[in-house]
């Protein structure tokens, strides 16, 4: 008998337990009779707990699964039959992925009906809100290895041409990009919201998360307006008098609009953001950077500077609500290695080589089919950005440690794509699609083989045989 425990992490304030397992039995486990078998919901101890054996007829094989309304959910996996010989170990960590993905879709749900407050002391207080169309295309834009910003400059070039000739718009292209290298660090601090300094290092996040119906009726009766002025009053009552922003605090704020919130339904956190940082690049050896803060619930980071000295981090709200502090030192560790990696100034060669190329001993090539030149030339950038992004998957592994927790983090903030590419009867389109990051399904499977410490000789060399490797599974070579 094999027997396998481990605790999955969440977000969900005491509230929303119960209706956890409700929405695992009702959504997950019921509507796949054949495979799911015996399940039931019981009280021990006042805890809830929901229980199923999972059936294979085809393999013979049959596991029981029990997990615990608490937080973290407790979740125990025991064997009932196997065949002999059969490896069940790669059933059961399949068996907890589609566990964790089914209470990471349960928890989207609940973030869809949640009020988050968050404030930096000695910042301007705004509303927490969607990413706006700038903020996205400027985390695409200069984040990390700021591949889009090259790539935008395919359609500026025919203009550039047409107005300067092809010597003169050649130097101005790259010149120009060279420019926006250097000062990616500030024109990517200007999308951010806030600073986070040594004199202000913490973030203190309230959440409310409440049920849809009464969500909807404070939409309603609360406009943006309102929410600022809640937000000013409880730092104003808090961090303004030296104390601490409360659930407790909040919900005073909230009767006095006439305006109920349920105590289970509430969470409240303080992250030092800026200790998080200065840690990873202490373990990087790197000059701390510029640390800035977007006050959006997308979980996201992003690391950008024309040197290891002169680097700037990004990193979102939703963010620090999703992930745990060792995910999050994980997370910035992977952008501390883009930055160490000086990846931004790396992959602007490589494309100003390709650019150079493109106009001298490829031009005849470009001239028999321009739309195809395109695709190819794009697809190889592309995937050879995929290596500098699993280097900056090694390096975290490597100086943090925590392979992995990495892992984990991406598996909490990628879980729709994961799911996409593990039941997908092909990954072929998550490898050649216009995105330098490899798979995420990849990712994580490649951190979670890893045994630490880490070590390598060579970061990047190693990562791009990893890629290369792993496209090679892809197609069954």
């Amino acid at each position: 008998m094999l027997e396998k425990s481990f605790i999955i992490d969440t977000e969900l304030s005491s509230g929303h337990l119960e209706e956890a397992l409700d929405f695992l039995r009702d959504f997950y486990l019921l509507p796949q009779p054949d495979s799911f078998k015996n399940i039931s919901k019981r009280m021990l101890g006042g805890t809830g707990v929901l229980s199923y054996t999972v059936v294979s007829s085809e393999e013979e094989w049959e596991v029981r699964v029990e997990i615990q309304a608490a937080n973290p959910f407790p979740v125990k996996i025991v064997t009932v039959s196997i065949p002999p010989e059969f490896d069940i170990a790669p059933k059961i960590d399949l068996l907890e992925e589609e566990l964790f993905i089914a209470i990471q879709a349960f928890e989207d749900a609940i973030r869809q009906a949640t009020l988050y407050f968050a404030w930096v002391e000695g910042e301007e207080i705004i509303p927490e809100a969607p990413p706006t169309r700038r903020k996205k295309a400027s985390f695409r834009m200069f984040g990390s290895n700021m591949i889009m910003i090259y790539i935008l400059f395919f359609g500026v070039n025919i203009l550039l041409f047409l107005l300067l000739g092809i010597f003169l718009a050649i130097i101005g292209i790259l010149v120009f990009q060279l420019v926006i290298v250097l000062l990616s660090d500030q024109l990517l601090l200007r999308t951010s919201d806030w600073k986070i300094t040594p004199e202000n290092p913490q973030v203190h996040i309230i959440e409310y998360q409440l049920p849809l119906e009464e969500f909807q009726k404070f939409q309603e009766k609360f406009g943006k307006d309102s929410i600022i002025k809640m937000k000013e009053e409880i730092y104003q009552k808090s961090l303004a008098v030296g104390r601490e922003p409360t659930c407790e605090l909040g919900e005073d704020i909230f009767r006095e609009y006439g305006f109920h919130c349920q105590s289970d339904l509430k969470v409240s956190r303080v992250i030092d953001v800026y200790s998080i940082v200065e840690e990873a690049a202490s373990k990087f050896n790197i000059t701390m950077p510029k640390v800035a803060l977007s006050n959006t619930m997308i979980p996201n980071a992003a690391a950008t500077g024309p040197s290891p000295n002169r680097g700037l981090v990004l990193i979102t709200t939703g963010l620090l609500v999703q992930l745990e502090e060792d995910e999050i030192l994980s997370v910035i560790g992977h952008e501390m290695g883009h930055l160490s990696g000086r990846d931004p100034i790396v992959l602007f060669s490589i494309i100003s080589a390709e650019f150079i190329l493109r106009f001298t001993l490829l031009f005849p090539l470009v001239v028999i089919s321009p739309l195809i030149y395109l695709i190819v030339a794009l697809g190889f950038i592309f995937f050879v950005a995929k290596f500098f992004e699993t280097r900056a998957d090694l390096l975290s592994a490597m100086k943090i440690g925590q392979p992995q927790v990495l892992a984990s983090a991406l598996r909490k903030i990628g879980y729709q794509r994961l799911h996409a590419e593990r039941i997908s009867p092909t990954r072929l389109p998550s490898w050649i699609n216009f995105d330098p990051h490899p798979p995420i399904y990849f990712r994580i499977d490649r951190l979670e083989s890893m045994k630490t410490p880490v070590k390598v000789k060579n970061p990047l060399l190693k990562s791009a045989k990893d890629v290369v490797n792993g496209f090679k599974r892809t197609l069954g070579l």
